[in-house]
């Protein structure tokens, strides 16, 4: 698997954001990859260490529209801690 295939797009909240002080960065990732793969590609990607990776999985939550009902898609979400000496990534420019 590619490294741009394993991490699809950084989630943007108010808790990452909170979190980046802590050099912990969120991403959403493809749900077959693993910590080693994810660390990886966030090391590729970036140019920076990661020191550690969690990761956690959603199931799609129910939802209806009219007479259809169905499920939203399942994710899996990384937590990806960097090491101290690295350096910030910076994910979107003028906030």
């Amino acid at each position: 698997m590619d490294a741009r295939d394993v991490i699809k797009r950084p989630v943007i909240t108010e808790r990452s954001t909170e979190l980046m002080v802590d050099k912990k960065y969120t991403f959403i990732v493809d749900r077959r990859a693993n910590k080693s793969q994810i660390k990886r590609a966030v090391e590729e990607i970036f140019g920076v260490k990661v020191a550690k990776v969690n990761t956690m999985n959603y199931d799609g939550k129910f939802r209806r529209f009219g007479r259809y009902t169905g499920y939203t898609p399942k994710r899996k979400k990384a937590i990806v801690t960097l090491t101290p000496d690295s350096k910030d990534l910076e994910f979107y420019e003028g906030v």
